[in-house]
């Protein structure tokens, strides 16, 4: 196929479904954009290039666009900004409060839950992304020190305020969620979930289930491991690249789960479909697996990857095809940070 004939036939690439995030939730399109790697966190890029990214998504029916205070310590709600005026009425943004960066030591956080610095960060996110206001605040982390009572109070005034049109919270528990949905209703949870991490399905998944909660699944591509991209992040990955610090891809854990992606490998073979397609074909299964909306947030920075993974919305697999994935998870070598107290699977 020569190359304008691949370019038509990316043109003509049907559209995602949509679905409505949580019962009370924004609708959006059922993949949702990561914006983090764009300019920040994944090594260099091309600024132009992921702009283009930001706009062939949208084109394709990508309508949630995710990003935070802490990625870049800012710069990337800045870098949005241009796209989020552009297309305001059309998207439904997300950002997030509580993690803190030290600019001279980008890998170490600190976590705030305290009502009067959520009131800054608000203000300040506004500023940098150009909005009024912003349709889904997300509690990055969670301070255990903190009352989640009083933290979701905090940021159920600002939808009161009219800066904040739904709530959601991230890497929590099913018991904080409970808290949570008890003084505001709660539209999305961002957890990791991929074929690699699934460790919220015992309890978080099935509490959003009952309380209408939706999921949006971060790194459902495993930070670009489930797409064979690298295989030691340590020896391909730049001095930058925050993948560096993270210990499943890194040494004897990063060749050990190398090896566990054949089962992909052999399903997207089989299918004539990348590795990625399928791990996200697999996580967008979760929504039946479970009854109930989710959302991943691939983060990618090329047109071709956002072609790519929406594609994966129309994939469903087999009952075969899922059932030689269903042992990858619990053989996976290395936790997702080096210190997991930073997730909610170090509070369970």
């Amino acid at each position: 196929m020569s190359s304008t004939d691949s370019a038509q036939q990316a043109g003509k690439q049907q559209r995602i479904s949509t679905v409505e995030l949580g019962s009370n939730g924004p609708v959006v399109g059922v993949q949702g954009l990561g914006c983090m790697g764009m300019s920040w966190a994944y090594g260099p890029t091309d600024a132009d290039e992921a702009r283009a990214t930001l706009e062939r998504a949208l084109e394709l029916g990508v309508t949630l666009y995710d990003t935070a205070d802490a990625y870049g310590a800012g710069e990337n709600e800045r870098f949005l900004a241009p796209f989020v005026k552009a297309h305001r009425d059309e998207i439904v943004l997300a950002t997030k409060f509580a993690i803190g960066v030290d600019p001279s030591a980008p890998y170490k956080r600190v976590i705030n839950n305290d009502p009067a610095y959520i009131r800054t960060c608000i203000d300040a996110s506004l500023q940098r992304l150009g909005v009024d206001s912003v349709d889904l605040y997300y509690m990055h982390r969670r301070d255990p020190k903190a009352p989640i009572e009083e933290t979701v109070g905090a940021m159920a005034e600002l939808v009161a305020a009219g800066k904040v049109k739904h709530l959601g919270l991230s890497e929590v528990t099913a018991d904080e969620l409970r808290a949570a949905q008890a003084v505001h209703p709660i539209a999305a949870v961002q957890s990791e979930w991929s074929l690699f991490s699934r460790d919220i399905e015992r309890s978080v998944v099935p509490t959003a289930a009952e309380l209408g909660v939706g999921l949006v699944p971060y790194s459902p591509l495993g930070r670009g491991f489930l797409t064979g991209a690298f295989v030691s992040a340590d020896k391909e990955l730049s001095e930058d690249d925050f993948r560096r610090q993270q210990p499943r891809f890194t040494g004897d854990n990063a060749a050990a789960n190398a090896a566990l992606l054949e089962p992909v490998r052999r399903i997207a073979d089989a299918r004539g479909a990348s590795l990625g397609q399928i791990a996200l074909a697999w996580a967008q299964h979760r929504a039946e697996a479970f009854g109930l909306a989710v959302v991943p947030i691939p983060g990618t920075r090329k047109r071709s990857r956002i072609e790519e993974n929406t594609a994966a919305t129309h994939i469903a697999l087999t009952e075969e095809e899922l059932a030689l994935l269903e042992p990858i998870a619990a053989q996976v070598s290395g936790d997702r940070y080096a210190d997991m107290a930073f997730t909610s699977a170090g509070r369970e």
